[in-house]
């Protein structure tokens, strides 16, 4: 599957859709990483970083040998080191096209869906399924950290401003910080992209307040879900240089898909799935 150069060339995204019943893998849109790392000068060979992206869809139904239908939910864990991306809207029309497409099992359904989605993303995928006759247990929680969206700060700036970046005086230290207050928009529409940002470091204290006013200058910043964060892992590495640095963002679904990529030195293990409120 040969991935777009540009992000809106032939894409789904504000575009007019006949929503396909019918196993469809050809509607799966790859974007290649590397346009976007190229801005924050990333190699393509040397990451500053490790992670992935987890998606978690609500919305999926195929049809048994019988043509009873069977829903289920699934969780898509794609390494943030594949190649490329897949855009969303493409995400949730492939999804759409099992619904009334016949498998012999959750098992064939999951095989499938590893394999297209692996081919679209450039290299292998995890993918988790729950029938939900098993009654799947769905974690939702904040994260063990200290909230930012009650200092009382002045804001002026919505598009990314690392100058707000800064470190304190103070002993190295460790911290969990988090806010519900980043926005961004898609690159293609422009429609808003709400999430809970989660930024663990060790280093030089981070000044709280200019952290809280660099997420809130995303509000009218265009991307990808999975760019901004490493945006924002890109400009906290650069601007605070601490030892060890990982942002996890959650995104509230859309079309029956939430994205959550996870960004990291290595230092930190990956967040579980527990879930935002708003997801």
């Amino acid at each position: 599957m040969k991935p777009i150069q540009d992000p809106s060339h032939n894409s789904p995204l504000g575009k007019s859709t006949d929503y396909r019943a019918d196993y469809a893998p050809e509607l799966l849109y790859p974007i290649p990483r590397q346009i976007k790392r190229d801005e924050l000068g990333m190699s393509a060979d040397a990451l500053p970083f490790v992670g992935e992206d987890v998606w978690n869809a609500y919305e999926i139904s195929w049809l048994n040998p019988k043509g009873k239908p069977v829903v289920a939910l699934a969780t898509f864990c794609i390494p943030a080191d594949s190649p490329n991306l897949i855009e969303s809207k493409s995400f949730k029309l492939y999804l759409n096209s099992y619904n009334q497409t016949h498998f012999d099992s959750l098992t064939q359904v999951c095989t499938q869906l590893t394999q297209d989605l692996s081919a679209a993303a450039g290299a292998g995928i995890r993918v988790d399924m729950a029938d939900l006759r098993g009654r799947p247990a769905v974690a939702v929680d904040y994260p063990a950290g200290n909230l930012l969206d009650d200092l009382d700060i002045e804001c002026d700036r919505y598009q990314p401003d690392p100058t707000q970046l800064l470190t304190v005086d103070g002993p190295l230290t460790e911290e969990t910080l988090y806010s519900h207050l980043l926005k961004s928009n898609c690159l293609v529409t422009g429609q808003p992209d709400w999430a809970m940002v989660v930024i663990r470091y060790r280093g030089r204290p981070i000044d709280h307040a200019g952290l809280l006013r660099y997420i809130v200058s995303f509000r009218n910043h265009n991307e990808f879900h999975e760019q901004c964060v490493e945006r924002i892992y890109c400009d906290i590495q650069r601007q605070c240089q601490p030892e060890a640095l990982a942002v996890h963002a959650r995104y509230t679904r859309r079309g029956g898909l939430d994205i959550n990529p996870f960004r990291s030195s290595g230092h930190f293990p990956s967040p579980d799935n527990t879930r935002e409120v708003r997801q």
